[in-house]
């Protein structure tokens, strides 16, 4: 190998590193917004705002990054915590916590509204993904009404799983005590979001491949809404309880949300009804869900963007049309992929600062997009 390849293969390897904002991703956005692009984190995942108004941004190497101010100014990002375990994706700030998951773990690091450098060594509050680390990597995390889930993809497409944990949605108390599984068959459930007035925990997920072409759609669906343990038919079922070999389908559970298959939710949040920021959103966004779609590998190739579901009260304000999976959403942030299939773009986490701003990550330029409003 010469000395470029072997430069060039170590850049890829090493761990994502944030810098200053730059010229980002000219996405699209509604008539009335605007997208300002205020800091680059290599390979950012999931997002969560501070009170004060600082971003901290998960990541696919072993490290969080904080953006200081991001509501503001926008500070050059900073490294908060380092963890020995990657990829870091998952990350959420509740009360006194941030919340951090990890391939083969959940953490915790004690938090007071302004740290921007982790005050304690991470605390290890549950394994995952005990039996190896192949297939689905990444661990998201939520907290609600003082419990904490972890979403833990299968190991393969399409395989009897000897990992418990695997292809679940797991389920903790703040300490790390009576762990178990909340959802089961729940392929990769990696996009989670609390509905702010119900605290139920919501779940958009990536299905298997290898059914017929545009199947199965992505869910979008409140798994703590469901009595004990639902059931979501992985493997077995697949969009309005389809079996697959003659599977029984009877007790899986039908999502209250579709979108097209292959679209890949990654990152989701409410965007909450009483919201009285400077940046607020127009009424029409109130209550309803930021979804971020990554795009597919499948050819032709999905388009990563930013859907809309609006929602009515505590639940979606249309029900799922099986036959039109673009029925109950419209796209919120495009423009990041290109009639010919090259992409500028993979959107992943997205959050709602305290001022009302909204902010999306991308892994694929490490852009920190803010989107608010126009102001008149």
């Amino acid at each position: 190998m010469g000395l470029a390849l072997l430069a060039a293969a170590l850049a890829s390897c090493s761990p994502p590193a944030a810098r200053a904002a730059d010229s980002g991703p000219a996405v699209k956005v509604p008539s009335g917004f605007t997208a300002e692009h205020i800091a680059t984190v290599r390979r950012a995942r999931e997002l969560a705002v501070a009170p004060n108004g600082d971003l901290f941004v998960g990541t696919s190497g072993s490290a969080i990054y904080v953006v200081p101010d991001a509501q503001g100014a926008a500070g050059a990002p900073r490294q908060f915590a380092s963890f020995d375990d990657s990829p870091m994706a998952g990350v959420f700030l509740a009360g006194d916590a941030l919340y951090a998951g990890g391939q083969f773990g959940v953490y915790r690091i004690a938090y007071r509204n302004g740290d921007r450098e982790a005050r304690e060594k991470p605390q290890k509050l549950a394994s995952v993904r005990t039996g190896g680390g192949s297939g689905h990597s990444t661990t998201t995390v939520v907290e609600s009404k003082g419990t904490v889930y972890a979403s833990v993809g299968s190991s393969c497409n399409a395989c009897d799983e000897t990992d418990p944990t695997r292809a679940t949605v797991q389920a903790m108390t703040l300490d790390g005590m009576n762990v178990h599984a909340r959802a089961v068959d729940i392929r990769n459930a990696i996009a989670l979001a609390v509905q702010p007035v119900t605290g139920d925990v919501w779940a958009g997920v990536a299905g298997r491949d290898d059914l017929e072409h545009g199947h199965p759609y992505e869910i979008f669906d409140a798994i703590t809404a469901h009595a004990g343990t639902p059931d979501y038919g992985w493997m077995k079922c697949y969009d309005e309880r389809k079996p697959i070999g003659g599977a029984s389908c009877a007790n899986v559970v039908v999502p209250k949300v579709v979108f097209p298959g292959y679209d890949t939710p990654i990152g989701a949040a409410f965007y909450p009804i009483d919201e009285k920021g400077a940046h607020a959103f127009p009424a029409s966004y109130r209550g309803g869900a930021f979804v971020t779609l990554h795009g597919s590998w499948h050819q032709p190739p999905v388009a990563p963007r930013v859907a809309f579901v609006a929602f009515r009260d505590t639940d979606p304000a249309k029900a799922v049309d099986w036959a039109n999976p673009d029925a109950q959403w419209t796209e919120f942030l495009g423009g990041c992929q290109s009639a010919d299939g090259a992409r500028a773009c993979r959107p992943t986490g997205v959050a709602v600062g305290t001022d009302g701003s909204l902010f999306v990550s991308d892994d694929f330029t490490g852009a920190i997009l803010r989107i608010r409003p126009v102001r008149r």
